[in-house]
This record gives C-alpha cells, structure tokens and sequence, in this order.
C-alpha cells in the first residue's frame, strides 16, 4: 500500500512550503466553511426551541481541541524541542491526547444531536457538518504540514 502512495506523488507540489500552504489554505477553508454553515443557520432565525443555544457548544468544543491538537509540535512530541517544564514531552502528549478527545468528543456530541434530535429538522444536520469539518480542518493542518523546514 505505501508503494502505491509513494508512485502517486506530484514531484514539487507536495514539498517543503507548498505543501504547508496547500494544508494551511485547505484547513482554514474548512475551518471558515464550518463556522459560516452555523452562522448561516443562526441568521435564519430559527426558534430556541428548533435550536436552542446549547447547540452552538459542539463548535467550540471542537475549535478548542482544534487549537489544542495543533499548539504541540511533533518535535516536542519526540522530546527533541521540549525538555523543561513540569512534564516535559510526556505533558506534551497528554495535551495532545486531550485535545484528540475533545475534537472527538464534539463530533460524537453533534452526532448525538442529529440521532437523538426532537424534531426533524435541517439545523441539527448543520451542526454536524460543522463539526466535521472542524475536525477535518484540525487534521489536515495538523498531520498535512511539514515542521521539518522550521527547525
């Protein structure tokens, strides 16, 4: 399987600063692209009682473990650049732990809305998609950068 995805890359377009710019630009597309979904919904004017407030919690949620997961470097994962402080790498991969289960946490909680929703409408739909794509945008900034170029 890795040869294959080895044959299928773009020669320059996936190195050093392009592909951190390809990455950041398709991270912070999805990252707008899920917050304007709900702030679409939110100027429709629907009721509290077909969205009540509690809904927008998922997205923040999910924005804090999208910071989270991308404050730590993989250099301080490795122990290479982060050896001082209280917990040194081993506190850098708890934080990284935490932040993967807050993302998570959000998506099944969205995912719980639309299941579980009194009411069969398209906002709890919306919240989903918000989600996901938060945590699609968390991913791909974190696992599609390269750090090597800043150290």
């Amino acid at each position: 399987m890795s040869t294959i995805m080895e044959n299928l890359r773009c020669g320059e377009c996936l190195e050093g600063e392009r592909r951190n710019m390809i990455s950041s630009v398709i991270a912070g597309f999805l990252f707008f692209t899920g917050w304007w979904l709900i702030i679409d919904v939110a100027a429709q004017g629907p009721s509290s009682a077909e969205f009540p407030v509690s809904y927008y919690v998922c997205g923040v949620m999910g924005s804090l473990g999208l910071f989270m997961i991308n404050s730590v470097s993989n250099g301080q994962l490795r122990g290479d650049a982060f050896t001082e402080g209280c917990m040194g790498p081993r506190g850098a991969r708890l934080w990284l732990f935490v932040g993967f289960v807050v993302g998570f946490a959000s998506l099944i909680a969205s995912g719980w809305i639309v299941l579980g929703g009194h009411g069969n409408n398209g906002y709890q739909i919306a919240v989903f998609v918000q989600n996901l794509f938060i945590f699609a945008s968390g991913l791909v900034y974190k696992f599609g950068r390269s750090e090597d170029l800043w150290g």
